[in-house]
């Protein structure tokens, strides 16, 4: 297997829905899906059940530890030979993986990350909000 998916998720079963839609529409298909529940009092499970038949996913839950530990819970669960570690509301584009890959093979690399951005149907408030949250001169420089 090439790929592992970590997805650390507290309290958000829709953001992850949407998530593993996302997932399920990669055009590279070599990865497994790790789905770490931080303690939540709202948990995924459902969610990732009906994912089940299309992605090669496995479900976690553990008390609440925070997003660090519950990533590194996924990692030693990986069997993945690179790791990508999301945040529950990410929704990748299908070429993603692709993408990934062919610059793995281009330039071989321990670690690396990229810009994130809005999708084409934000709100110019839900934009704003983004830029606040990622940019560079901003909280995302930090």
């Amino acid at each position: 297997m090439k790929f592992s998916f970590i997805i650390p998720v507290y309290n958000r079963p829709d953001e992850v829905d949407e998530l593993l839609d996302s997932l399920t529409r990669q055009t590279l298909t070599d990865f497994e899906v790790i789905v770490v529940e931080d303690g939540s009092a709202v948990p995924c499970q459902d969610v990732c059940n009906k994912y089940a038949d299309r992605l090669d996913l496995h479900y976690f839950a553990k008390p609440n530890s925070g997003p660090g530990q519950s990533r590194n819970y996924g990692v030693e669960r990986a069997k993945g030979e690179y790791v990508l570690i999301l945040d529950s509301d990410v929704v990748l584009p299908e070429n993603y993986l692709v993408a990934v890959n062919a610059e793995l093979q281009r330039e071989v690399a321990d670690a690396f990350g990229g810009p994130d951005s809005a999708h084409p149907s934000f709100t110019d408030t839900q934009k704003a909000i983004s830029y606040s949250m990622t940019s560079f001169f901003t909280t995302g420089g930090i």
